[in-house]
């Protein structure tokens, strides 16, 4: 909607960010707020990010990090979900500055890193968070289905998700920490 009340017409692909369909240098911004950290292969993702910008273009990406709540969210399901298939990373690492570094070293400069929170306030209570997660966000909702023939383990899953939001749930406000990465593509 805001894009149209500009003036500008906006097209939605879906594409595998490790293996992006477009050609090399093919856009002067590329940018994602929280999706090219779910890519399995962090390295071959970052890759093809650079790829398609053109020398001198801008990167920018939002990713969860691993200290932050979203990260704390990964690791309480980590016992609960189904195996990641083989050679994948936590996506939580894509807020990792050190990580963000290496991935893209010397193909980026003016790399810019900084942290910041999203403020959450839809959420009274724990288990109303947990309730929510556990039917609404792709990775707890598989987690909730690797489970749901085992009783103990979906009980688990519940207290583990109810006790993290307890931890950060202050006066019906939660902070969501995440990595604002910018550069500009050498």
């Amino acid at each position: 909607a805001a894009a149209e009340r500009e003036g500008v017409t906006l097209t939605w692909e879906e594409a595998d960010a490790e293996a992006l369909p477009y050609a090399d240098g093919a856009f002067d911004a590329v940018l994602s707020c929280v999706g090219v950290m779910f890519a399995p292969r962090h390295r071959v993702a970052a890759d093809e990010l650079l790829r398609v910008c053109r020398p001198g273009g801008t990167i920018g990406l939002v990713n969860w990090t691993p200290e932050g709540f979203v990260g704390q969210l990964f690791a309480a399901m980590r016992p609960y979900a189904p195996p990641p298939p083989p050679g994948a990373q936590p996506p939580p690492l894509w807020g990792d500055e050190d990580h963000v570094r290496e991935l893209f070293g010397d193909r980026v400069d003016a790399l810019t890193l900084g942290r910041d929170a999203v403020v959450v306030d839809r959420f009274a209570t724990p288990e109303q968070f947990r309730d929510f997660f556990a039917t609404h966000y792709g990775p707890t909702v598989a987690a909730y289905r690797a489970n749901a023939g085992d009783p103990e383990r979906t009980a688990g899953l519940d207290r583990a998700l109810t006790d993290l939001a307890a931890r950060h749930l202050d006066g019906g406000v939660m902070r969501w920490e995440y990595l604002l990465v910018t550069a500009r593509r050498a």
